[in-house]
């Protein structure tokens, strides 16, 4: 039987891996610069990750959310610990689709109301709420194209009012750093100014930390780094280092009631074990200083290359930008400099999400990697 062909794949199959690199069924080494996605936040096979898993699911690997699962409680607890988000209750799902597909209902129940405010490149998810509230039509369907999402630019302060204003937005989120969009940004002033209109405006404030939670950001989210106090905050990328887990953390103002919110999957013994074994490192590790460190190494780093037009995003959540689309470029690094980035919507940007426990021998083999490159493509434009 075929797979449904809607993924273009590079010629690379990986069979193993190791900290910050994989190896292919032929034996190579690549530099893991992109983390499937943000997704490996603790390095491939981590020893604390691989003995957290190989022991749960030798007692138990899975039952269902009709009995006790103190692995839950003990997730949550130092999540709470490690972020600082004291109060707030937490939902266990599989994925960030999911996270953000019962933000949105949160906001809906808690409000009455339907429409959601999201913004112009941003990404979400691809179940349907998510994937409606997400600026791009080739990934909404006609059924979900049924939801009530109005999309406004980065910034757009005066549009977020008047839209609010209207009384019927139960949601506007988030993304303090555009993933899929291009590491783009709103200002200080917006973010504060939106979370008080929402205030004031019986609205739901929901921060999608997806991809830019756990650390990634320099914080342990990135909201943090502006005066906002979320209703409800979704993760799920970094949160298992592979294992498909996500979750809400749901601020107290939203009453829980049964029946509301259910799952099979999440919240499982092993992905709660996974979880675990990301937080514990992290905290063990220091790597959000690790990624302030490299972060700052990174991008002075990246400041030497002339090609370079603008560095973006923040913390270990970067983006290079080009005055040329960079498809070519990337294909150069996989397949000749043994390099793993990323893309994005916007076609110019090179994307880099790697492991939070990044060296600074590893940033200068891929800027020495780009140099190479560079040059190859200004060769070919010759």
């Amino acid at each position: 039987m075929p797979l449904f062909d809607v993924y273009p794949l590079y010629n690379v199959t990986p069979v193993s891996g190791k900290g910050i690199h994989v190896y292919d069924d032929k034996g190579e080494e690549y530099l893991d610069l992109y983390g499937g996605h943000a997704v490996i936040s603790i390095g491939h096979a981590h020893p604390n990750y691989v003995e957290a898993i190989t022991s749960q699911v030798n007692a138990l690997g899975f039952y269902s959310n009709a009995i006790q699962n103190p692995l839950q409680k003990q997730l949550a607890d130092k999540i709470e610990a490690l972020s600082g988000c004291q109060g707030y209750e937490l939902f266990l799902v599989n994925s960030g689709a999911e996270a953000n597909e019962n933000a949105l209902k949160l906001a809906s129940f808690k409000t009455g109301k339907s429409r959601v405010i999201a913004f112009k490149n941003g990404f979400h998810g691809r179940t349907s709420a998510a994937v409606a509230a997400t600026d791009n039509p080739n990934v909404v369907a006609p059924i979900n194209a049924q939801q009530k999402v109005t999309f406004l630019e980065l910034n757009d302060i005066l549009g977020v009012k008047a839209e609010l204003e209207k009384g019927d937005v139960c949601a506007v989120i988030v993304e303090f750093i555009q993933g899929v969009g291009g590491l783009d940004q709103g200002s200080a002033a917006f973010f504060e100014q939106v979370y008080a209109l929402c205030k004031t405006n019986n609205t739901m404030f929901i921060a999608d930390e997806v991809q830019s939670g756990y650390g990634r950001s320099g914080k342990f989210f990135a909201f943090q780094h502006y005066n906002v106090t979320p209703d409800i905050i979704s993760i799920a990328k970094g949160m298992g280092n592979g294992f498909p887990i996500g979750g809400i953390l749901i601020h107290p103002n939203i009453e829980a009631k049964y029946g509301m919110l259910g799952t099979t999957f999440g919240g499982n013994h092993l992905a709660c074990a996974a979880g675990l074994a990301v937080l514990h490192t992290i905290e063990d590790e220091g790597l959000m200083a690790n990624v302030d460190a490299m972060s700052h190494y990174f991008i002075e780093k990246a400041k030497t290359i002339p090609q370079i037009k603008n560095i973006k995003g923040r913390g270990l959540m970067l983006g290079l930008e080009f005055d040329f689309e960079v498809g070519d470029l990337r294909k150069d690094l996989i397949y000749n400099y043994k390099i793993f980035t990323g893309g994005a919507a916007n076609k110019k940007l090179l994307r880099i999400l790697p492991p939070l426990n990044i060296e600074k021998q590893n940033i200068d083999q891929f800027f020495e990697a780009l140099k190479g490159a560079l040059k190859n493509a200004e060769q070919i434009v010759d």
